[in-house]
């Protein structure tokens, strides 16, 4: 393994009539460094020969290294030129592990700062349960972290950010980012044919859908519309209906679910709609599902889950043969996740991020029963979070693979 190497000969370098300038060692590692962020054929060509794990193949120290955790890349690439070359750029670095079919899973939390408002997403390693940024968003307006709506494509890596307000102004945005984990990097792509906040959303057979909503005034709209992510187009789809802000959404067998939740004093009771992309066609919930739909909703195995902010906050599934919701053997979410939360699920995982982004992760069982219907269960397990994010609350959160 070779180390890297600083002379501390002075070469002469003749500027503005100044015959002694020199470049000190400092100012020659800062030129270096420059060059392994962007190396050319010809500098990568040249390192091709030096072992990256000497006396391991090539092959199988790769396979190493693509395993670190991003938190440890800062150090690592320290080591020598080629680990610089492959850990100081997170595309390169996620590029090479899609070339070996390495996928993992990562749970991005979008947060914001609970004194400042400054918003920001964390990254949390599902495999070494690590914390790392990526790049800010590039919002021009200073925003409420809550107007916005956040889907993704998890098997494809990338994330949409859809809507949002203007911070203390009564103005809804347009606005549609897409982030790409590969290339770590945000796209501004096409905007929403109407700006919207605080609207339901969901991906249905790889396209985006928006529907309601605040606009300017709370006026609540009806409007629903659909991005085709390869295109990068939008089109209006059939009008909800109902003038209606949504509290949470859901794909469940192909279908958008929307719902308003229920708002205080409980009065009246939640409105609901639901939207079928093969027929463009609205109608209303039923009523046991938007009744019981309490709390932040995820699918798993095919089933509506929700984790309940009424009920000691345990986790229930809704049986659409009857109507109704059951509660599900298993202890209620740990203390320590306090509300609010962000939910979101992964396989048979469901990952609820609480205030200060302590994780609470549910692994959930199912069984056949003798009327063969099948019945649930969860255990909980809880991932704290290190110090320098325990200043930060949720507000969504998203399962990528990469």
């Amino acid at each position: 393994m070779q180390r890297v190497r600083l002379s501390s000969q002075q070469a002469p370098v003749h500027k503005l009539g100044d015959s002694q300038m020199t470049l000190s060692p400092k100012f020659r590692l800062a030129v270096i460094q420059s060059s392994l962020l962007n190396p050319s054929p010809e500098l990568e060509s040249s390192l091709s020969g030096e072992p990256l794990i000497p006396g391991l193949p090539d092959d199988v120290a790769l396979n190493c290294l693509l395993r670190l955790p991003v938190e440890s890349h800062a150090a690592c690439r320290a080591v020598c030129k080629r680990w610089h070359l492959l850990l100081g750029n997170k595309e390169r670095f996620f590029t090479r592990r899609k070339e070996l079919g390495l996928k993992d899973p990562w749970l991005f939390v979008f947060a914001y700062h609970k004194c400042t408002g400054k918003i920001q997403w964390q990254v949390l390693d599902l495999t070494h349960f690590t914390w790392h940024t990526i790049p800010a968003m590039p919002c021009k307006e200073k925003v409420c972290p809550h107007g916005f709506r956040c889907v993704s494509i998890s098997r494809e890596g990338t994330l949409f950010v859809c809507g949002g307000v203007v911070s203390d102004v009564d103005c809804p945005l347009d606005l549609v980012l897409k982030y790409e984990m590969q290339k770590n990097r945000w796209i501004v792509l096409n905007k929403m044919i109407t700006a919207r906040s605080f609207c339901a959303s969901g991906v249905i057979d790889g396209m985006i859908y928006v529907a309601g909503g605040s606009s300017t005034d709370l006026f609540e709209l009806d409007s629903a519309e659909v991005l085709d992510p390869v295109k990068g187009n939008w089109r209006s789809i059939a009008n909800m209906g109902t003038n209606m802000a949504s509290y949470d959404a859901a794909v469940l067998n192909g279908k958008l679910l929307v719902t308003e939740g229920w708002l205080w004093p409980f009065f009246v009771s939640p409105r609901g709609q639901v939207y079928d992309p093969r027929t463009n066609n609205w109608e209303h919930m039923a009523v046991g599902l938007r009744e019981g739909w309490t709390g932040s909703s995820v699918v798993v195995y095919g089933h509506l889950f929700v984790v309940s902010e009424l009920e000691r906050m345990k986790l229930k599934v809704y049986d659409t043969d009857n109507d109704s919701w059951e509660t599900i053997e298993g202890p209620p979410l740990p203390e320590k996740i306090c509300k609010p939360f962000a939910v979101n699920a992964c396989d048979c995982r469901i990952y609820v991020v609480g205030r200060n982004l302590h994780v609470a992760v549910g692994h959930i069982s199912r069984l056949s029963t003798y009327d063969k219907k099948w019945s649930f269960s969860v255990q909980w397990h809880v991932i704290d979070a290190p110090q320098s994010v325990s200043d930060l609350t949720p507000s969504s959160s998203q399962v990528l693979f990469a």
